[in-house]
């Protein structure tokens, strides 16, 4: 089965959650469009070059790119929104976990919230591959690079799912609750599953896709060297230790990263202003707390030792500064 059938059939059976999705047979009507236009346009001119096409497409450009940014927007945004009401559910607890449901974020038993965190990893990864077949047959047609330019500007604009935290923190979710007594019955149509690996001490997060595609996230803070404490993960879909992060971004703990300079840059891709969208990965810090226990331990004893030392220098600050010292 072709996988553009298969995607049909997929979103088709999300018809009542209204999950939005990317009009591929739309977008390839495009593609078509341009290149039949393409192709009359030499004949016209007495000019066969099939192996060409004009830098400025007005059909691509003024149609193809604009309806795929929208599109993954779309995607993108629905998928955040679900996967955030998700975890909330799952990490609250007592009477504020009572309360959300009350609500109805998400209707349904501990079974449901299991599935629906299944379905929306299928969900992303889906489009995911979509996205990435689309714009390898836009380069194909066009017989340029011009896909894989824009698939890095989405990246700058943060649309591109893989680079969600959320992804990531359902990921955890779903390794976490793996081996709880609730069996679902059905299994992911769409990926082998979620594993966290380790290979020479250093940790990521796997995930196998049916298409033969596989999506690690390496869990290796870049500034201090060590798997992430208490993991934050910028806008930019990078990950640190929180910690680590504060004092990249020239902040206390205390301050936290929202007090962040817009100015401040990532230390890894020097993108600026990453900090105040911040998202602190709670599920992957009980993953990892879980499978690193000992580590754990002393980073926690390490970093209480930090965090008591920056507090109080942040009120003896205050201090001085309310009396006029």
């Amino acid at each position: 089965m072709k996988f553009c059938k298969k995607y049909q059939e997929y979103m088709q059976g999300q018809d009542e959650k209204k999950l939005p999705g990317l009009g591929i047979k739309n977008l390839k009507k495009i593609l078509k469009k341009c290149r039949r236009d393409f192709q009359s346009q030499q004949h016209l001119d007495g000019v066969i070059d099939l192996h060409t096409c004009p830098h400025q497409c007005s059909v691509c450009d003024g149609t193809f790119f604009p309806s795929l940014l929208n599109e993954m927007s779309a995607v993108v945004g629905c998928f955040n929104e679900r996967a955030q009401k998700l975890l909330e559910i799952h990490l609250a607890s007592g009477f504020s976990k009572c309360f959300i449901w009350f609500k109805g974020k998400i209707q349904g038993t501990h079974v449901a919230l299991i599935q629906e965190g299944k379905d929306l990893v299928n969900y992303a990864l889906i489009n995911a591959i979509a996205i990435r077949k689309i714009l390898k047959k836009y380069d194909k047609v066009h017989y340029s690079k011009q896909g894989q330019a824009f698939r890095s500007q989405a990246q700058s604009m943060h649309i591109e799912i893989l680079q969600s935290p959320w992804l990531c923190e359902l990921m955890a979710f779903h390794i976490n609750l793996r081996e709880t007594k609730v069996n679902s019955r059905k299994a992911p149509a769409f990926f082998e599953g979620c594993y966290l690996t380790f290979s020479d001490s250093k940790p990521s997060l796997s995930c196998e896709l049916f298409d033969s595609v596989k999506l690690d996230i390496d869990l290796t803070c870049s500034i201090c060297l060590d798997t992430v404490f208490d993991p934050v993960s910028l806008t930019c879909g990078h990950i640190f230790c929180y910690m680590c992060a504060c004092s990249a971004a020239s902040v206390t703990i205390v301050d936290g990263l929202k007090e962040a300079d817009s100015k401040e840059k990532c230390p890894l891709c020097r993108e600026a202003g990453v900090y105040e969208g911040a998202v602190h990965l709670e599920e992957l810090s009980i993953l990892l707390s879980r499978s690193c226990p000992e580590y754990w331990e002393e980073r926690l004893r390490t970093e209480r030792v930090e965090r008591i030392r920056q507090t109080k220098e942040h009120w003896e600050f205050q201090c001085r500064s309310f009396v006029g010292v």
